[in-house]
């Protein structure tokens, strides 16, 4: 074995007192060489999906192997030592797209004024690299953009983009589902009440839910979560739409400003499913297109599959962000 699991327990100041009631101590899981020496190791952080866990990502069965099995796969093929973290963002709501929000909690600060800081405690830590897929990879995406400082290599696998396409149809099924329970709360009462909470009837609402607590939080809502449409009708308002939009990836790459900082990445790569459920692989291609049209270096590849089920894809892609991040 070249790599060790440890488990590093974190108490986070940051998210004390946050609003979902959610706990402040963290488990950050760092995988890191069995030997380490003096000199600084990239510091790869893995960003798991909407709804995923980091024990999830580290755990295998014996047809679809964990990420520590992974790191060993690609150690012994000759990647270069590195650190590969994986921290718990997980909320009671399902996640938190990796950002801060007054409805869920100040997690972009949990990342880089707790956790980094608790990896260069105990290793030698040197550049970071983001990877993450879906929420995970838009996460990796949007921090490169607002912690140019702190990001220096990014992987989004089958990332966030494109909302009109990638959310706009869940909107009126949230809508009924708010309807059937008789709101916000009712809902989110029904669901904590439920020992299936995993069922698709849950999390596809939920997961709309918890979009909107992160991207239009509003303290007069309930639970401080401003919904982008009308809850009698379903209409599309378009005020909270546009701060939607204003996370998403597509939208963003019309900056000046945020493609100045994408060009500044020692490795930007970029794929998706040419099957993607939510039709991702369409907001990628507008973005490459703007990327491309910019002079931004970047890596795209399409690959043959849906959205789920690609874990094997960091196989591609971590080598490439340690190898970037140790030139």
């Amino acid at each position: 074995m070249r790599y060790h699991h440890h488990r590093v327990p974190v108490q986070s100041e940051v998210l004390r007192g946050n609003p979902l009631g959610d706990p402040t101590e963290r488990t950050l899981h760092l995988l890191a060489p069995v030997e380490v020496g003096a000199d600084p190791l990239p510091v790869i952080w893995i960003l798991p999906g909407y709804s995923g866990t980091a024990e999830a990502q580290l755990a295998s069965d014996p047809w679809s192997p964990g990420l520590h099995q992974r790191v060993e796969k690609l150690a012994a093929e000759g990647m270069p030592d590195a650190i590969i973290a994986v921290p718990d963002f997980f909320t009671s709501l399902g996640g938190c797209q990796y950002l801060s929000s007054p409805a869920v909690g100040r997690y972009e600060e949990h990342l880089w004024q707790e956790l980094r800081p608790a990896v260069e405690a105990r290793f030698p830590a040197g550049k970071n690299g983001l990877a993450g897929k879906s929420s995970g990879g838009f996460g990796a995406l949007l921090h490169a953009i607002r912690h140019p400082r702190q990001v220096h290599a990014v992987a989004c696998h089958s990332g966030d983009m494109c909302f009109e396409y990638a959310y706009l149809a869940d909107l009126p099924k949230l809508a009924g589902t708010l309807e059937k329970y008789g709101g916000v709360e009712a809902f989110l009462a029904a669901f904590a009440s439920d020992p299936k909470r995993r069922e698709g009837k849950w999390i596809g609402p939920l997961n709309v839910l918890c979009m909107a607590a992160v991207y239009s939080p509003d303290p007069q809502a309930p639970r401080g979560i401003g919904l982008p449409f009308d809850p009698a009708t379903a209409a599309l308002l378009p005020d909270v739409w546009e701060r939607w939009l204003a996370f998403d990836p597509v939208r963003l790459a019309q900056d000046p400003a945020v493609l100045e900082r994408l060009k500044q990445l020692d490795l930007l790569f970029l794929d998706c499913g040419s099957r993607d459920e939510y039709h991702l692989q369409w907001g990628l291609r507008q973005l490459v297109a703007r990327l491309r049209a910019a002079g931004v270096p970047h890596e795209h590849e399409e690959f043959d599959d849906g959205h789920r089920g690609t874990s094997y894809r960091y196989e591609v892609s971590l080598p490439k962000l340690v190898r970037a991040l140790r030139r």
